[in-house]
């Protein structure tokens, strides 16, 4: 089997659907390996219920579509199962703004606004972006915030991808006939547990999809833990649930494992089995938050706005920072316990101990928010982003937590540290108070921890123009290592400022195009 493959992808997230469906197009013989598992609708229905069907931690037997990894500095969450990230995504397909493309760390490398463009408009097309037409409680007390910012003018419906035709069986709307049945959106909220009604377009029913029917093979539930050169090719090093592949081979490797597992395989590469040692020493540094905060609002009892998919409008509170509203679906009613009262400060010692006199001022209402049973009806959540240069490095070594054994961890970096307090985020969580009579909350990870928390981790393998500053040239491929690329969000040298999705995909387009067309054996 070794030898049945031209390409293998490791992960199946934006960029490895997009690209095993070019290069398979291109005549390529390609393989994507998962470490997660294919969802059905039925798991998906009941990852909306219930946290332990939900939730990632194969030690704890827990094998749902979302995970959280908690690091010195931050704390992750991302998506795991065939189709990656976009399982558990909130379907928001939004292009960045001009200075994300001039950003310093690559602008030099290429007119990336042009380069990207037709790749945006291909990304858009394939994942049937569309504006939400519903708008719910939730999105009026957004737009009201907007205008106690000053931001009247940038608030709007946000471009999805989700199917929001009649919610019933349907016949594929979007690829004359070659995709699957879809169901238009029933509002149910699950998006970002996985939407078990066929109206999301995550990546299994598109760009996935489609390479299927060209031949692309998919490895669920198999991990990779390094590579090694084999001839003028890499050998990946598999352990799987559901075969007894121990090793597959290829000329060309493509990662695509996200950040946390495209980062964590290189550094095994190098650093533990040192089978690739002459990877760029700046692996693991330039990784970015996406200078994101997170923040709340508890609404009042009684008030159902669980209702409307999980994103349905956003706005710009000023030049570089964007927001938006989420709702919840039930099994997120766990998430309750990471909320606290809303504090400001830019110290962080000061911050905490505001937090614990809060805490220990009002006990008893604290104690009724972390055990309020229909907590996921009343809460709203503002994800806060920003274009803005601040970092983080990840490390690779070997743990006394983890009995001796090598995994990642977090430090800070050069430049200024991804930020832990936004005052516009706690501002605009004052103003959505404001709005809907409810209560502001922060992030205790974030107020207490001091750590930053993010679902839009990028960076880390990022593309540059020498490995002195990143790990991959401006057409992906890993710098002294003909044949091996990362293509993923780990490859973006900078902060995106909004949901990064539509990004990753698009260059994963452009970087697919630079391919040249399989040549007959």
């Amino acid at each position: 089997m070794s030898g049945d493959f031209d390409v293998l992808i490791i992960g199946s997230g934006f960029g490895g659907s997009v690209s095993a469906l070019r290069l398979a197009e291109k005549g390529y013989r390609v393989a994507v390996l998962e470490q997660g598992r294919e969802h059905s609708a039925a798991d998906l229905r009941r990852a909306g219920q219930s946290m332990r069907h939900l939730l990632w931690a194969p030690a704890l037997g827990l094998r749902g579509p979302l995970a959280q990894k908690v690091y010195r500095n931050v704390g992750v969450v991302h998506g795991v199962g065939v189709g990656g990230g976009s399982l558990v995504y909130a379907a928001v397909l939004l292009e960045p703004q001009a200075a994300f493309y001039r950003d310093p760390a690559w602008a030099a490398l290429d007119d990336w606004q042009a380069s990207l463009a037709a790749h945006y408009q291909r990304s858009r097309q394939m994942l049937g972006v569309a504006d939400n037409p519903y708008q719910g409680q939730q999105d009026h007390w957004l737009q009201r915030t907007a205008t106690a910012l000053g931001a009247a003018q940038s608030y709007a419906p946000v471009p999805q991808g989700i199917y929001f035709g009649p919610p019933q069986a349907l016949p594929d709307p979007y690829f004359a006939g070659r995709g699957p049945a879809r169901s238009g959106c029933n509002r149910c909220g699950s998006c970002i547990s996985g939407c078990p009604q066929g109206a999301k377009n995550s990546l299994d029913l598109n760009y996935l999809y489609l390479a299927r029917q060209l031949g692309v093979q998919v490895f669920s539930e198999t991990r990779v833990s390094h590579i090694s050169r084999q001839g003028a090719g890499y050998r990946l090093h598999l352990r799987g649930r559901t075969h007894a592949l121990r090793s597959l081979d290829a000329p060309q490797v493509i990662l695509a494992a996200g950040v946390l597992g495209s980062l964590e395989i290189l550094f095994a590469s190098r650093d533990r089995y040192r089978t690739l040692p002459h990877l760029p020493a700046a692996l693991g540094e330039h990784v970015r938050t996406n200078s994101e905060a997170i923040v709340a609002i508890r609404g009042q009892p009684g008030v159902d706005i669980s209702q409307g998919t999980t994103i349905s409008s956003h706005f710009h509170a000023d030049a570089q920072t964007h927001i938006t509203q989420n709702r919840f679906p039930r099994s997120y009613n766990f998430m309750r316990l990471y909320m606290g009262p809303l504090v400001d400060d830019t110290r962080p010692l000061q911050r905490a101990a505001k937090v614990v006199g809060e805490l220990l001022r009002r006990p008893w209402h604290w104690l009724g928010h972390w055990f309020t049973a229909d907590w996921y009806r009343r809460i709203s959540v503002l994800t806060v982003m920003q274009q803005a240069d601040n970092q983080l490095a990840f490390g690779y070594r070997r743990r006394a937590w983890r009995l001796g054994a090598f995994a990642l961890e977090s430090r800070l970096s050069v430049g200024a540290a991804s930020p832990t307090y936004l005052p516009q985020a706690n501002r605009a969580a004052r103003a959505f108070a404001e709005a809907s009579g409810g209560e502001a909350l922060n992030v205790l990870p974030e107020s207490l921890g001091n750590r930053a928390v993010t679902a839009h981790l990028l960076g880390g393998a990022v593309i540059a123009g020498s490995p002195a500053e990143g790990v991959v040239d401006a057409r992906h491929q890993v710098f002294g290592h003909p044949g091996l690329y990362v293509i993923d969000g780990s490859s973006i040298p900078a902060n995106v400022g909004v949901n990064p999705s539509l990004t990753i995909a698009a260059l994963a387009e452009r970087a697919i195009s630079l391919w040249p067309v399989r040549q007959a054996d």
